[in-house]
């Protein structure tokens, strides 16, 4: 095509480390784990910085909720959330 270019090294489109070549629910586990601090230093100057922490804690909990097994809804039930409540629910019902 002639508008398609391969992605450079350090290209900003590219994805962050530690998100590259992760499965879904990997890396929703992995959200799931950072506090505001870790959230702040790994998408500095990234775009996902608009979707800021809680929000992408809240889908991280949505995928968990759906891909995830009994163990990660045993984990979701358990772990300590700044997340309210209806979303937690609505991840664990599914």
């Amino acid at each position: 095509m002639k508008f398609s270019q391969e992605l450079v090294e350090n290209s900003p489109f590219r994805a962050r480390m530690f998100m590259a070549g992760k499965a879904s629910l990997e890396l929703a586990r992995d959200i799931l784990a950072l506090d505001q601090d870790q959230f702040s230093a790994l998408f500095r100057k990234s775009p996902m910085k608009r979707a800021k922490h809680g929000g992408l804690k809240r889908n991280a909990v949505v995928v968990v909720g759906n891909v995830g097994g009994t163990t990660d809804a045993c984990m979701l039930d358990a772990a300590p959330s700044d997340e309210p409540p209806p979303t937690r629910r609505r991840a664990l019902v599914q």
